[in-house]
């Protein structure tokens, strides 16, 4: 089912806002900051008031973080289930933040924890989206050895998303690691064809395989660059667009 038509303002109707675990962290060495996630829900409460439709697909590297050293070692797909449960508890802390921000939000887990939130169900994910509710899809996609930038691919592409948008701590794709490399340049656009072949890490190749076989646009930005995820949804020159 495709989203409405786009509101005044608004270049895209219905969105897929990707973010990574870390960025929760704010400055801290893992865990979640207060600060930081009430000032992402604050870019995301903007974009709600634009009449866009969100959906959110978040990792749990922060929560998970904290454990890696006792997983080292440990069967990968074990370790992947744990990962899978960071994301539930970083979509229940976005939940909370959400609705003191005034916010409609639901948690959906693509593993079943009925106690603690309902199961994905992609008919009643649109339509929490139709009525302008924000959905938060936890735990990736339910199976091991997929990331959750697959999962943002695959939810993105099942409730009809307009766009992947990648909130990271970089403002975009570049040549090189610019905290590295001075002379590092920021792409403004970039084929699909062209980030895998570079290897350019914008997100795993199945995710971006996925993307690109959907015709399903990536746009990575700074989550904490103030107003760039309205600019972006907008339409503006914000971040590095990669496209069929």
């Amino acid at each position: 089912m495709k989203p409405r038509e786009a509101s005044v303002g608004a270049k895209y109707k219905r969105i897929l806002l990707k973010l990574s675990g870390e960025a929760l962290m704010g400055e801290d060495a893992y865990g979640i900051n207060r600060q930081t996630i009430e000032a992402i829900v604050q870019e995301i409460a903007a974009v709600a008031r634009m009449g866009v439709e969100i959906g959110v697909v978040i990792g749990g590297g922060n929560i998970f973080r904290g454990v890696a050293p006792g997983a080292a070692g440990m069967d990968r797909a074990t370790a992947d289930y744990m990962g899978m449960l960071a994301t539930v508890m970083n979509a229940l802390a976005l939940q909370d933040a959400m609705r003191r921000a005034g916010l409609d939000c639901r948690v959906q887990s693509a593993l079943n924890i009925e106690q603690v939130v309902e199961p994905y169900i992609r008919g009643k994910a649109i339509r929490y989206l139709e009525e302008g509710r924000i959905v938060v899809f936890a735990a990736g996609t339910g199976n091991p050895f997929f990331t959750t930038d697959t999962a943002a691919a695959l939810r993105a592409s099942e409730v009809g998303a307009e766009i992947v948008l990648k909130g990271t701590k970089v403002d975009g794709v570049y040549t090189a690691d610019p905290k590295l490399d001075r002379t590092a340049r920021r792409y403004d656009r970039l084929s699909f064809d062209e980030a895998i072949q570079r290897n350019l890490r914008v997100m795993d190749a199945t995710a971006l395989t996925l993307c690109r076989d959907q015709k399903l646009p990536v746009n990575v930005f700074s989550i904490f660059k103030r107003n760039a995820l309205t600019r972006v949804v907008a339409g503006e020159d914000e971040g590095t667009l990669v496209h069929v």
